[in-house]
């Protein structure tokens, strides 16, 4: 089957083929690093993720997803905290890595910093005044829209949904209203780098265009990231890129994943409903945050609650459990190819819910099988099936016994269940009946077999 993908430029699902096979290049707007990550920001990082591991099976995939390390709220966030800017963003670049790290995101091929490609930002601007797509004014460069025919091809709005869409800033040195800010000047507080149009920085715009083209090339294969994102920043990149590149385009696929709600509600500072990666991973384990962030279609809305986290919890024990109950599959699954009708549903436009669904399925018959063989050739199956989504890589026992959600820790439970074992066999069975209450008071199932007894965490 073929890779089907949809794109946002031209509204439909088509053919993925890229512009060289040998040598495909995805582009994925990162963090700009002033803050903790949020999860509405790791929805991007998750999706693009599973997205280079399908396409890895088929390319030789070149992936880079930036980190903007010069902009206003940067500025703003060192000036608040008392700190140098390179602090902050070192600091939060950091703490971006980590936590995209606890999600089973793999690191890009490619992770460009905005302040180490100034110089290319310069000579992309210096094009673009050279061809009459921008001028300079007051220490500023702008992108003259005006001169670029396909402006709102992308977003598909009209020219006063763009003017009211990029809350532009009415400023006198600027021909058009809708014209952006390429460089803007510094004062001495504030980084700077000298230009020919004097101290300053670049716009936030450019800076993508620059590093995508030091990195990937002219025309890229693909260029993602959110739905907020498509107007201005992904609008403006396509013109200034498109000018730059002498009329080339500049992706040939635009993939945008949905915004993320939190209880069905838009999430935001002013209501106090921010969820911050770091403070989730204190409750919960990266993998069910993942699975969390895979349960809805990518360019559908996903409503957060804490029931999608519990129940992506519960999925998760039943596809381990099957795993830790099926034995001698470990050496077999690198080796076994996934299954087919979950990586068809992969290739549909990376259709997660109906990739998950396969997994179930195979653990279902996994279980099922009377055969031991046929049993252990699922089981390896449904490993390799979840390595392309980025799960069921962890260690299967220490899954079940992780604490996070849990109001008893390991210990107390190891030995609340051996006073239960002592109750039965002096045949109280009250007692026996008492601890098991209070085990599953706590969020502890315990599962008795001639092995002895098992426990794991319920969601």
């Amino acid at each position: 089957m073929s890779l089907q993908l949809y794109n946002t430029l031209t509204r439909t699902k088509s053919e993925f083929v890229p512009g060289d096979p040998g040598r495909v290049t995805m582009y994925v707007c990162g963090p700009t690093v002033h803050n903790f990550a949020h999860i509405g920001n790791a929805r991007p990082a998750v999706v693009f993720d599973v997205l280079a591991r399908l396409l890895r099976r088929r390319y030789r995939l070149v992936y880079a997803r930036n980190i903007t390390d010069v902009d206003d709220k940067i500025n703003a966030a060192a000036k608040a905290a008392g700190l140098p800017i390179g602090d902050i963003t070192a600091k939060f670049s950091q703490i971006y890595r980590e936590d995209m790290a606890a999600l089973g995101v793999a690191t890009p091929d490619v992770e460009p910093r905005a302040t180490d490609h100034v110089g290319e930002m310069i000579a992309m601007i210096g094009k673009l005044i050279a061809s009459g797509h921008a001028y300079a004014a007051e220490g500023h460069v702008l992108f003259r829209v005006g001169a670029f025919a396909g402006y709102g091809q992308l977003s598909r709005r009209g020219q006063r949904e763009l003017l009211a869409g990029a809350r532009v800033e009415v400023a006198p040195y600027k021909e058009s209203p809708g014209d952006f800010v390429l460089w803007k000047p510094s004062t001495p507080d504030l980084p700077g780098w000298d230009s020919p149009w004097g101290r300053g920085r670049p716009g936030w715009h450019i800076e993508c265009s620059a590093m995508t083209e030091r990195h990937l090339g002219t025309t890229i294969d693909i260029h993602g990231g959110g739905n907020d994102l498509i107007f201005p920043h992904h609008e403006n990149e396509l013109a200034q890129s498109t000018c730059a590149h002498g009329g080339a385009p500049f992706a040939r696929w635009w993939l945008h994943n949905g915004f993320l709600n939190v209880d069905s509600t838009k999430m935001s500072k002013s209501l106090g409903n921010v969820l911050l990666v770091r403070e989730l991973l204190g409750k919960a384990p990266g993998e069910a945050i993942r699975l969390a962030l895979l349960s809805a279609h990518y360019r559908q809305p996903l409503d957060w609650s804490e029931e999608v986290l519990a129940e992506s919890r519960r999925k998760l024990d039943r596809l381990y459990g099957t795993l830790r109950d099926i034995g001698g599959w470990q050496g077999d699954w690198s080796s076994v190819d996934p299954d087919a009708g979950f990586v068809a549903a992969l290739e549909d436009d990376l259709n997660t819910p109906r990739a998950l669904a396969a997994l179930f399925d195979l653990s279902r018959d996994a279980n099922r099988a009377a055969d031991p063989a046929e049993r252990r050739r699922l089981a390896a199956i449904l490993r390799a099936s979840a390595e392309m989504l980025g799960l069921l890589g962890g260690d299967i026992e220490a899954w079940f016994k992780d604490t996070k959600g849990g109001s008893l820790g390991n210990d107390e439970v190891e030995r609340l269940i051996e006073a239960r074992r002592a109750a039965r066999e002096r045949r109280d069975f009250a007692e026996a009946d008492r601890i098991r209450q209070a085990l599953t008071d706590g969020g502890i199932l315990i599962e008795d077999g001639a092995g002895g007894t098992r426990w794991r965490r319920q969601g």
